[in-house]
């Protein structure tokens, strides 16, 4: 119980985090849209913000990783769109995309007029096939990790779990517990080695998205990414408590009181 109770405890706190950055990042944007030097300090600064989280929470994930995969403390609608244990890097080249085709529609005459913002919406040639080759590495790295990952979850099926099963006189009986134990804790170890690669990879792909881009649209993306997950959060909270699912929110929550690829 102590352990989940620190899982939960670093999300959150992730979470609050990020409502912070958010802050700080917007009052960039406000205050020095101009300053290229300011706006790649805070940039890095978030990112390491990032790194901070991933590490504590794969410290943490040492001890039960299957628990970062399956988390209790997320909402349903956000645990149903995970990708080992949070979310696609691809949703990161995604997101550049969505953001560089709204800002482009949004301030189209004045594009034709040859005023530029530089914003994602004036991301240049050069840089949109930086994005693409980095979109085609990302896939192809979530497609290797995609098909290590089924191939764990297809060995619950495997011996000895499914030997030990099928020769079990009662359900969950634990005659052989020590046997049960040390296949369910070499299974969660190998899940917590695919956790950490997952993260790596969704860091290495943020920071290679952050070096294409210009210090001013990274800050944008920044502030539309932590926008994103934010909202998803408190949309997937409300949507659960309208479906009965309350039982997700008996504790204080960082989150839900204004205090998180």
């Amino acid at each position: 119980m102590a352990n989940h109770q620190q899982f939960q405890s670093c999300y959150q706190n992730w979470m609050a985090q990020q409502r912070l950055d958010l802050n700080e990042l917007l009052q960039a944007l406000t205050n020095f849209p101009t300053d290229p030097d300011y706006l790649q300090l805070i940039v890095k600064k978030h990112i390491n913000h990032y790194e901070y989280y991933l590490t504590a929470r794969a410290q943490l994930a040492k001890h039960d990783g299957p628990s970062f995969l399956a988390p209790t403390w997320g909402t349903t609608f956000e645990n149903s769109s995970l990708w080992i244990g949070g979310c696609r890097p691809s949703l990161i080249i995604r997101l550049v995309y969505v953001l560089c085709g709204y800002q482009q529609n949004t301030h189209l005459a004045e594009f034709l007029h040859g005023v530029t913002r530089g914003n994602l919406g004036d991301i240049s040639s050069s840089q949109l096939i930086s994005i693409d080759a980095l979109h085609a590495k990302t896939i192809k790295e979530e497609d290797k990790l995609t098909s290590t990952f089924a191939s764990l979850q297809e060995r619950v099926a495997d011996e000895p779990l499914a030997l030990l099963a099928y020769n079990s006189r009662q359900i969950g009986e634990s005659s052989q517990g020590e046997v049960v134990d040390k296949a369910m804790d070499s299974h969660a170890s190998d899940m917590y080695k695919i956790l950490v690669e997952a993260d790596k990879l969704r860091l290495d792909i943020l920071k290679h998205m952050i070096d294409i881009l210009t210090p001013l649209q990274a800050v944008e993306f920044l502030v539309a990414s932590r926008k994103l997950q934010l909202c998803l959060h408190e949309w997937s909270k409300r949507r659960d408590i309208q479906m009965g699912i309350t039982q997700l929110f008996n504790t204080d929550n960082p989150s839900s009181s204004g205090a998180s690829l």
